[in-house]
Parts: C-alpha cells; structure tokens; sequence
C-alpha cells in the first residue's frame, strides 16, 4: 500500500472518527436537556401539587373558623335571648310579687282594724254589763220596769239595725250590679279596634354579601355602631338579614332606622355610622314628641309639661304582654273618662291620672323604683296636678 491510499485512510478514519465524536456529544447533550426538562417538570408538578394542597388546607382552615364563628355568634345569640327573657320574667315575677304583697299587707292591716274593734267592743260590753249587774242590784221595781223597757227598746233598735244592714248589704250588691254595667257600657263606647304595635329587631339585606360591609375589616364597622347606637349586633346565618338587640326599646328603634338607612345608602364607615346614627336619634326624638301630643289630644288632656310629652311619647316604642303602652294609656283615658261622666267624678283629672298611669314605664331601667313610684315623682317633677299624681302613684295600691 502506497503512501498517499495511507494517508487517505487516515484522513478518512478521523473524518469518521470525529463524526462519530460529534454525534455522541450530540446525543449526550440531548439525553441531558432530556432530562433536565424531566426534572424540571417534576419540580413544576410537585409545587403545584404542593400549593393545591396549600390551598384546599387553607380552604378547610377558613370553613372551620367561619364555622367557628358563626357558631359563637349562635351562642352568643341565644345568650342574650335568655337574658332578656329571664330579665323579663324577673321584672314580671317581681311585679306580681310586690302587687300580692301590697294586697296581703292590705288584707292584714284590715283584720288587724277589726281585731282592734272588736276587742274594743267585747271591752264595752264586759264594762257594760258589769255596770248593769251593779245597777240591778241597787234599783227599786219602778227602776227595774224602767231598765227593761231600755232593753227591750235596744234590742228592738238592734233588730232594726240589722235589718238596716240586710238591706244596705242588698243595696252593695245591687250596686256592684249595675257599676260592673257602667263599665261595660263605657268600655262598648270608648272600644276601638287597634292592631298590637310588634317591636322588631331584625333589619333586611339585599344580599348576605352586605353582612360583610357591616361588619368592616377587623368588625371595625359593626363595633362603631354598637357604640354609636348603645346596642347590639348580631351578625348569623339567617338569609338577608341581622338582628339588633337592646333592652331600650327606643335606643333599639334608633338602631334600626339608621341600619336600614346605612343599607340602602351603601356607604358604610365609621365616620359615616356616627352621623347617620345622630340623624336617626334626632328623628325618633320628634317621632316621640309627636306621638306623645297625639295620645294628649286624642285622650283631650292639655296643659302638660313638655318633658311629660316627651316621656309619654316614649311609650309608643313600649309594650306590656304584647300590648303597645301608648295605646293602652289612651284607651284607659277614654274608659276613665266615660266612668267618671258616669259616677259624676271629676273627668279631667280622671283621663289625665289614666294616660300617665304607666308613664314609669317609659324612664330607664337603671332608675330605681316601681314605674309607679318614679312615673308619679316625675311627673310631680313637672308641674302635674296632686290630684294626678296620686292617681299615678296609687294604681297598683302602692299609696
């Protein structure tokens, strides 16, 4: 073999060789993008698992807090509705127990007159007939014939006497009779048909999305206008709406009017809370005025100060075993005047005494006192005639 077929082979076998050279780095490279994209994609497939699972993990966390929450604020719910009833119920019990207590105080103090009388009288008769026994044995018979027509003429004035009673006692029943008909004519007269004012505590929302505005970033919204209102919010899971809870009727009718305005007007924030909320108090303290002069003038008493307006206005945001207050004292009015047209009692003093019976009932629950004794002290306050006032202070026999 020649030289040059040498050299030849040689370029030729190099050629070869860096081909083949070049091919295996090629595959080499390819093999590890290969699997470095692999790689790649796994690291990419397990963040994302990792962060469905970070996700539905912070899912379940958030249901279970809501769940957690909504349940406190259940609770927290049926708290204050067993307060309020058992409060209720106390101030009941307490009223029922301080009218037994007034009438058995009454009842004693009537036996204890008649014991006293009638330990006078035995007293007078034992005095008395040792007097006779005496009388008797000293007298003549001209004196002894005297003595026993004395007897037989007291005894003939004690038989009439009874006869008296018979009759004053048919009389009394008679009477009874015909008042318990004065009453029933009066009430047909002033009766009138009136549906039971039903306080509310629960405000509508168009949607459960606004609970949320409510209650503001970090309940910042919902505390401004508890504090703003002097009441409670309660926030649960009743459809499209919230409940407010207070113990004032008229604190409760000042925090509905002015959630129902912040729900409509959609601007919901602390400043705008405290405004609406002042708004909303003022209006309800005209409301008051106004029902108050109303129940005066369709009960036709005048001339009263304007603090009792006011108070007797309060009562309209007031019920009694589920009777609006304010009804009730005008249709007593109406019923006192009638009974007292009837019995030819003073009629202006009776319809006034009527319609401010219960005014104790419209003051605040940390004044002490029955509403009897404080309605009759505050209206003394202000003006009210004497008379009046012993009608107030008197209506349950507390004077």
């Amino acid at each position: 073999m020649n030289s040059p077929m040498i050299v030849l082979i040689a370029i030729l076998a190099a050629l070869v060789g860096a081909a083949v050279g070049y091919l295996l780095k090629n595959f080499q490279i390819q093999r590890a993008r290969q699997q470095l994209e692999a790689e790649s994609q796994n690291i990419l497939n397990k963040a994302e698992e990792k962060a469905r699972q970070i996700e539905k993990e912070a899912r379940q966390e958030a249901h279970q807090l809501r769940k957690a929450a909504e349940a406190e604020i259940e609770r927290r719910r049926a708290e204050i509705t067993r307060s309020e009833d058992r409060l209720q119920r106390r101030f009941d019990q307490l009223e029922a127990r301080a009218e037994r207590l007034e009438r058995r105080e009454h009842a004693l103090n009537k036996r204890q007159s008649a014991l006293d009388r009638q330990a006078n009288q035995i007293a007078q008769m034992e005095a008395e007939a040792r007097e006779r026994l005496e009388q008797i044995a000293r007298m003549s018979a001209e004196e002894a014939r005297q003595t026993l027509l004395q007897q037989v003429e007291r005894e003939a004035r004690e038989d009439m006497a009874r006869i008296i009673r018979q009759i004053e006692a048919e009389a009394q029943e008679e009477g009874e009779r015909r008042a318990r008909k004065l009453v029933a004519d009066a009430i047909q007269r002033v009766a009138s048909e009136h549906v039971v004012e039903v306080t509310s505590s629960t405000v509508d929302l168009p949607s459960d999305d606004m609970k949320g505005r409510i209650i503001g970033r970090n309940g910042r919204n919902i505390h401004s206008f508890e504090r703003a209102a002097g009441v409670d919010v309660i926030v649960d899971d009743t459809p499209e709406a919230i409940t407010i809870s207070s113990f004032d009727p008229v604190r409760r009718e000042i925090a509905r009017r002015a959630m129902e305005k912040l729900v409509l007007d959609g601007r919901i924030h602390p400043a705008h809370i405290e405004k609406i909320v002042e708004k909303e108090r003022k209006e309800v303290e005209k409301a008051i005025i106004e029902a108050g002069e109303e129940a005066a003038f369709e009960a036709g008493v005048s001339g009263l100060h304007r603090e009792i307006i006011k108070m007797l206005g309060r009562l309209k945001f007031r019920t009694s075993y589920g009777q609006n207050q304010l009804a009730h004292a005008v249709e007593t009015a109406k019923l006192a005047a009638a009974l007292a047209a009837e019995l030819g009692a003073n009629v202006e003093i009776a319809k006034a005494g009527a319609l401010l019976h219960d005014l104790g009932k419209a003051m605040d629950h940390n004044v002490e006192g029955t509403h009897a004794q404080i309605g009759a002290e505050f209206a003394a306050r202000y003006g009210v005639h004497p008379a009046v006032v012993n009608c107030i202070a008197s209506h349950h026999h507390e004077v």
